[in-house]
């Protein structure tokens, strides 16, 4: 009986350090906004490809260190999984380039939004292209965000992009690895950013050859900023993974939206981005939309726990 109780005490234990530590990687994916508007003065192209470098370096650095060489090593001679890492690498980076693009323009919101609409546009991908069915609740809150996407078209006279490409690509990029790959984050994450690299740093000994570069122009800050990049990639994903594997999918699920209520809130509380009545309307309806999602998933996950193993 005593057995019992310490491996339930530990089981608790685990899922509340995993909850923290994947809660952790949310907002400090969230709190992003805030340290890639401070290289709002960096072209976009340059501190992406800085991410890919200081990225590449770090995660080196953490193959080696947890003893994962076997582990990339099958990866890198398993050419299937090299191939989906490749497209999933370009995937990848240009959802990272419009985010920092959207975020150093002042779009905040816009990149807010569209991490919202993700949870719904990767249950299409599903139902698209995995002929998964969709429930009656399923199938209201994803009519309440192409409703919402349609009224702030309408509202505001132009299509949301920044947010429909980063909703997409991210349920692309999940899609992709949940479904072709059987490879943990750290090697995947390396092989992504080795493809990234060489590109990256291709484009970094260009602009400095051309004087254009704004790493080591004498700011040291933005040197800083730039070569920090690296953890501010690896470290979140790395409190993620560590998380995800300890708590229940619907915890996850709800601490996903970390990521775009930080952001929401930093748009508009601390860079006075304007929230107007088309916006408004839009974000209530999505909001209602997860809200309906988000609880027909937690019934469903009760559900299935009741059953007999």
């Amino acid at each position: 009986m005593s057995d019992i109780s310490h491996t339930e005490t530990e089981l608790r234990r685990q899922a509340t350090v995993g909850a923290f530590a994947a809660g952790g990687g949310y907002v400090m994916w969230g709190l992003s906004v805030m340290y890639y508007r401070q290289l709002a003065h960096v072209p976009p192209f340059e501190i992406l490809a800085h991410r890919a470098l200081w990225s590449l370096l770090l995660v080196a650095g953490c193959v080696w260190f947890f003893g994962r060489r076997a582990q990339l090593l099958a990866v890198l001679r398993d050419r299937r999984a090299l191939a989906t890492l490749c497209i999933t690498a370009t995937i990848i980076g240009s959802n990272w380039l419009v985010f920092i693009w959207a975020v150093n323009t002042g779009r905040i919101l816009e990149t807010s939004l569209g991490y919202f609409i993700n949870p719904l546009v990767s249950v299409l991908t599903g139902v698209l292209l995995l002929g998964e069915r969709l429930s009656r609740p399923q199938m209201v809150a994803t009519a309440l965000a192409v409703a919402g996407v349609a009224y702030f078209t309408l509202a505001l006279g132009f299509v949301p992009w920044i947010s429909l490409f980063l909703a997409v690509s991210f349920a692309g990029y999940g899609y992709l690895k949940k479904t072709l790959l059987r490879v943990e984050a750290l090697e995947g994450l390396f092989v992504e950013v080795l493809v990234i690299a060489p590109f990256g740093i291709g484009y970094l000994v260009w602009i400095a050859g051309r004087g254009g570069s704004e790493f080591m122009r004498g700011d040291a800050l933005t040197d800083l900023l730039l070569v920090l990049t690296g953890p501010m990639t690896t470290v979140p994903l790395l409190l993620f993974t560590y998380g995800a594997q300890r708590i229940r999918l619907t915890t996850l699920g709800l601490l996903q939206y970390l990521v775009p209520t930080t952001s929401f809130s930093i748009a508009v509380w601390v860079y006075g981005e304007p929230l107007g009545h088309g916006q408004f309307v839009t974000f209530c309806l999505i909001w209602m939309g997860l809200a309906i999602f988000t609880f027909d998933s937690w019934r469903r996950e009760r559900e299935l726990r009741r059953l007999p193993a």
